[in-house]
């Protein structure tokens, strides 16, 4: 199991943890950049639509390693636009549930396809039983 370390910041600024220390012997997981982007190369409209498809693909990952949204350890978001961020993190309280990760969030100027407006990128743990 993860131990999430928590000094306060974070609870003042969204659903994460400040730091997540990961045991010895864990197994690790790491995604590449996960986009909004539809298994036939279709990107839906809005922020919304787009969040949710890209937690869906990185929710499969985790299953195909044997691992859930619990384990992991660190989310790295990349929005285009800043007015999408409380839009954004209702996707992701809601997907996250209970777990909560380390977690960074940054508004940058483009993605690496137009129309992209979001990118998860995601670091699991998992401790060998």
């Amino acid at each position: 199991m993860n131990s999430k370390l928590n000094i306060g910041v974070a609870s003042q600024i969204g659903h994460y943890s400040d730091a997540v220390a990961i045991p010895a012997k864990a197994r690790w997981f790491m995604s590449s950049g996960t986009p909004g982007l539809g298994r036939d190369g279709h990107v839906p409209e809005g922020v919304a639509a787009q969040a949710e498809l890209a937690w869906q693909h990185i929710v499969s990952m985790l299953e195909a390693a044997g691992m859930t949204l619990d384990d992991l350890v660190k989310t790295t978001h990349y929005l285009t636009r800043e007015s999408d961020i409380a839009e954004y993190a209702k996707v992701r309280k809601r997907i996250m549930g209970a777990a909560r990760p380390a977690s960074m969030l940054a508004v940058i100027p483009a993605l690496v396809r137009p129309g992209f407006l979001v990118e998860i990128e995601v670091i699991a743990a998992k401790a060998d039983t």
